[in-house]
């Protein structure tokens, strides 16, 4: 039986690492990403938010497609696409396992020595340690804010779409069993 593309898994990214991007914008990727990436990888590097995103070229591409299926005309799909694929970079790991970070994306990012790599499931992003810093701390406080009421498992066949997912605002702890 012949494989296909779709009959392996995705690749996932998770965990925190810190680095140390070099003076000539050598980034060292973390070895399980170096890992799920395989050999003679290269990523797609652009610019998300206040960070770097490295889209393995398997997930750039879907993201591609997902911008195309899009309605070409819309100014704000106009808007989103220009700004993701005119600050896109490939990067190809060299034999060291490092990415060359282009200058004008590190300089976007305000990435210059020590930096927090993340992964994020379908890829990775690069951070700088004060920007990382801040933007959990703002998360914390939005996640404090907010609880969600999911159906878990999810029911079968699928996953949950935002429609399945309803905020909770009101909601009351429940009693600790008595003992």
């Amino acid at each position: 039986m012949e494989e296909s593309v779709e009959d392996f898994p995705p690749t996932v990214f998770k965990g925190t690492y810190g680095h140390r991007i070099d003076g000539k914008g050598r980034l060292p990727v973390p070895a399980v990403f170096r890992r799920a990436l395989g050999d003679g990888a290269s990523v797609v590097v652009t610019q998300l938010d206040q960070c770097l995103a490295a889209y393995p070229r398997a997930e750039w591409e879907k993201l591609e497609a997902q911008l195309a299926a899009l309605p070409a005309f819309s100014k704000p799909v106009k808007a989103l696409t220009r700004a993701l694929a005119s600050r896109a970079a490939d990067c190809a790991l060299d034999v060291q396992g490092r990415i060359l970070v282009p200058g004008p994306l590190r300089a976007a990012a305000g990435l210059q020595g020590d930096v927090v790599i993340i992964g994020v499931l379908n890829r990775f992003e690069i951070w700088a340690p004060a920007t990382w810093k801040g933007f959990l701390a703002e998360s914390e406080r939005l996640l404090d804010d907010v609880s969600f009421d999911l159906e878990w498992p999810p029911p079968p066949g699928g996953t949950l779409s935002t429609a399945e997912v309803t905020p909770v605002t009101t909601r009351r702890p429940q009693a600790k069993p008595k003992r």
